[in-house]
């Protein structure tokens, strides 16, 4: 874990991308119990930024002493489940690389329990882990130039779901018809870092 700073505000937690969620949960739990003044805590794929600070240097002292819990206690709220139809044009695509029949690629995803790890691309769009490793599979080579709103993709070791219609190089394997992001909504991201999320079959 490194810890170095970003502007005048800011600090930047550099760590692999394991302990990203752990120490998610951590500041958020220290900044909830008043130990942690901060405006703003935004994980990445192998960062923690927190923003708002007064004094950087007195924080980065601080968080250098602190030690995460393990990402299993992390959850946020309730366990979400979101119905996907499984019938994406990659589906069977994702059966060849994963060597099995689409039957075992459906019942994997409809089964496991993903955890947000952390949002990016567009509004609402939530980079979904939980998958064995051994089970990541390459982007397209050739982007599509239009992926429709609720489509499901896989993509390196994420998942994830489109919440709006937009170019994308994910394997799509599924949809949804759940909005995952309204403004009218608060808050308007129906998916926030740290949710546990199952992607059951409808």
């Amino acid at each position: 874990m490194h810890i170095r700073p970003v502007g005048t505000t800011a600090l930047l937690i550099e760590c692999p991308p394991a302990e990203v969620e752990a120490w998610r949960a951590e500041l958020w739990r220290r900044r909830a119990a008043g130990e942690l003044a901060a405006a703003e805590i935004v994980p990445g794929a192998r960062t923690v930024l927190i923003d708002g600070l007064d004094d950087p240097a007195a924080v980065a002292a601080l968080v250098a002493g602190w030690a995460p819990p393990p990402p299993a206690d992390t959850a946020v709220g309730t366990l979400l489940t979101i119905p996907v139809v499984y019938d994406g044009p990659d589906l069977a695509d994702v059966a060849a690389l994963w060597s099995v029949p689409v039957p075992t690629v459906i019942h994997r995803l409809a089964t496991t329990e993903f955890r947000v790890a952390f949002c990016g691309f567009a509004p609402g769009f939530g980079y979904l882990t939980g998958l064995p490793a051994t089970l990541a599979v390459s982007r397209l080579a050739t982007p599509r130039t239009s992926v429709p709103a609720g489509s499901v993709g896989l993509a390196g070791p994420y998942a994830g779901i489109y919440p709006t219609a937009s170019p994308g190089g994910w394997r799509l394997v599924g949809r949804t018809d759940v909005t995952l992001f309204d403004v009218s909504r608060e808050p308007p991201a129906l998916l926030a870092p740290g949710t546990a999320v199952r992607l059951v079959a409808a």
